[in-house]
């Protein structure tokens, strides 16, 4: 670490503690140039995960919303929490996965729609007619179709 004083790249640390909230570590340094002491501190660097919207623009990842449009979606339905919360842990372990650190919206649509394919059926008709805006009652019923010849209707 540079001193803030003469700029010496050596330096030993005199002592370490954590802050009140735990959220990073306080270390005392002496330089070994000039003998001054200064203080440094060492925090976690979050990285944001980001979700590319289909405009192009991109916002911050939130787990909060994508379970909020999960319980939406499962409203009155036999579908645990602990279910939803596993599928936005599997959306944010590939988000963790990816180098870039970031996904687009259809992306993450898709993969909700093919877990909520396997829950619970009625939930995933619901999620899929607002993450696809069917246009017409006809494209509606095309996929309901689809869902109902489908060898894993259960």
């Amino acid at each position: 670490m540079k001193c803030p004083f003469c700029g010496h790249l050596g330096d030993k640390v005199v002592d370490s503690r954590e802050t009140k909230e735990g959220e990073a570590i306080r270390r005392r340094r002496e330089c070994l140039g000039c003998g001054r002491r200064f203080t440094s501190y060492e925090r976690i660097d979050e990285i944001p995960y980001m979700v590319v919207k289909k405009d192009g623009s991109r916002e911050r990842f939130e787990r909060q919303k994508l379970i909020a449009g999960l319980l939406k979606a499962c409203e009155k339905r036999p579908v645990s929490v602990a279910a939803l919360e596993g599928i936005a842990d599997r959306v944010e372990a590939t988000l963790q996965d990816r180098p870039e650190k970031e996904m687009g919206t259809e992306a993450i649509g898709e993969f909700v729609m093919q877990e909520l394919r396997r829950l619970d059926k009625v939930a995933y008709v619901r999620f899929a007619s607002v993450y696809r805006h069917f246009r017409d009652v006809n494209e509606f019923i095309s996929e309901l179709k689809s869902l109902v010849e489908s060898k894993d209707v259960g």
